[in-house]
């Protein structure tokens, strides 16, 4: 059978699941209906049927249990991918992910090599219980990597990264983006690599920093505008890739940060007091935030829409920055 050339996001993430259950028999899968019904989303729909229950296994509704059980299953040497039913519920394992993950390998060198995926972000109509962006709670959390990939080629790369990798690493998949992003299909060798930024679109005018679902808003809106802007796509939200913003900040002298999760969360305001600390005297304009306001995602249509960013909002943002 001919594999499709061009694949969805939700779909370069069941591949990169398939491929990694296939390469590596320490890998294997844990979360609520992820076996038989496929996951919240789908996402691993038919991999119970071709890896068996021992390999994709279905929990009961406990996140702090089963998420505490790969903890200790990633100790003695296995790799589990844990899946979240929605990022959410990340507060539920908080103290686990924090207290024992993140600093396990600093008290006592040892790895724990940990996948924690959970779908986040708004625009789907979830209310404020099933469409927050709570990465920002585990922004600045030594031992911990935070990944938000935005495109396919990367929601496949990251979460191979993030298998590989020796230690705890939370990937945030945009709900939003599941069914929407589409792109080529990715070898089975393909890595993005974590804490690497992309310039997703080169300019001179001004950057945008974004990541996640801000990327294709962001690069819509410059096309829109007609602006020579740079677009950045931090893609690894914890380790900041700080060079490259940097770097991008540095050439353009303007920088507008685009986040979806609310304005005093998020990974904005580590890349605001870099840019204080780091560029200050680069500058032309001060350095400029577009997120929604520090309240829940509402659940009304009308008010989602306003609250969330929009091509139209950033694009607004962007030509205020221009003309300052």
């Amino acid at each position: 059978m001919t594999e499709p050339a061009e694949i969805t996001y939700l779909e370069a993430i069941r591949l990169a699941l398939r491929d990694a259950l296939a390469e590596d028999p320490r890998v294997f899968l844990l979360g609520e209906d992820i076996g038989a019904f496929g996951g919240a989303f789908g996402v691993t729909s038919g991999l119970a049927a071709e890896f068996g229950p021992e390999r994709v296994l279905d929990t009961p509704i406990s996140e702090e249990g089963f998420v505490g059980a790969a903890i200790g299953a990633a100790w003695m040497g296995e790799r589990p991918v844990v899946e979240l039913q929605f990022a959410d519920f990340a507060t539920c394992p908080f103290d686990v992910i924090l207290t024992v993950a993140a600093k396990t390998h600093w008290r006592s060198g040892q790895a724990i090599p940990i996948v924690i995926r959970m779908p986040s972000g708004g625009g789907v109509r979830g209310g404020p219980f099933h469409a927050g962006s709570p990465e920002g709670l585990f922004v600045g959390q030594p031992g911990l990597k935070v990944a938000c990939p935005a495109t396919v080629e990367d929601a496949y790369g990251l979460t191979r990264s993030a298998i590989d990798d020796p230690d705890p690493v939370l990937v945030f998949e945009h709900k939003a983006l599941y069914r929407r992003a589409r792109g080529a299909r990715p070898s089975s060798g393909h890595r993005t690599p974590l804490c690497r930024a992309a310039v997703a679109r080169s300019g001179r005018d001004a950057t945008i920093v974004t990541y996640g679902s801000g990327v294709a808003i962001a690069l819509e809106a410059v096309e829109r505008a007609g602006a020579d802007v740079e677009v950045v796509d931090l893609r690894t939200v914890w380790p900041l890739d700080g060079e490259t913003v940097l770097g991008s900040v540095r050439r353009t002298s303007r920088v507008l940060v685009v986040q979806e999760a609310a304005r005093s969360t998020g990974a904005a305001g580590l890349v605001l007091s870099l840019l204080a600390r780091e560029a200050f005297e680069t500058l032309d304009a001060p350095p400029s935030l577009h997120a929604p306001p520090d309240t829940p995602v509402p659940f009304a249509p009308e008010l989602e829409d306003a609250y969330l960013p929009s091509v139209d909002s950033v694009r607004s943002a962007l030509d205020e920055l221009l003309a300052y």
